[in-house]
């Protein structure tokens, strides 16, 4: 009876750790379809570079808010807006400054309320948020998903702000190295 106990404890001690590496860490264990949907479509795009290459341009802000966090610099691609919704397709890509060079965090698809019929858009069976007109970004209402595919949001994989972004270093995309860190991670 003496082994069997330790045993037990050892087991118990395993299963308590074990979720909290997996929340800690992130994205391999406990990922969504979308989720990985969106690392295998953009891993290219973790060197800022390649998404120029590829037809995404930065905004030219940092978007901060109301919330704890931030979104980060965003980066239109040449879908914004097409009425197409395809995982491997994102809207706009969020990068963040960090060390003077670019990490990708993740995705941001954006659909007009106009022109869109129906419910709101869902992509992966993750539905869209809806947001009014008039807003901070000067368009007309628009319904959103965010993908926090490459960065931990601690309020969650689709959140709108994650507290873990920052724009402190963001000075302007003149002032921003075009690289990405090395092994391409924030």
């Amino acid at each position: 009876m003496s082994v069997k106990r330790p045993v037990i404890l050892g087991l118990a001690a395993v299963l308590c750790i074990v979720p909290a590496a997996a929340a800690a860490g992130g994205h391999s264990t406990g990922s969504t379809g979308l989720e990985q949907q969106v690392r295998a479509a953009t891993s290219a795009f973790r060197d800022v570079d390649t998404a120029i290459a590829a037809g995404y341009r930065s905004l030219g802000a940092c978007v901060s808010g109301p919330e704890d966090g931030a979104m980060g610099v965003h980066y239109a691609g040449p879908f914004t807006n097409d009425g197409v919704l395809r995982a491997d397709q994102p809207d706009l890509l969020l990068y963040e400054v960090h060390g003077g060079r670019l990490h990708l965090l993740g995705v941001e698809y954006l659909q007009e309320v106009a022109g869109w019929t129906g419910p709101p858009p869902v992509l992966a069976g993750q539905q869209f948020q809806f947001v009014d007109a008039p807003n901070r970004y000067g368009l007309g209402a628009f319904y959103e998903l965010h993908v926090w595919a490459w960065k931990d949001n601690p309020k969650g994989t689709f959140a709108d702000w994650n507290p873990s972004v920052s724009c402190d270093e963001y000075t302007g995309d003149q002032g921003t190295n075009h690289q990405h860190a090395p092994g391409g991670g924030p």
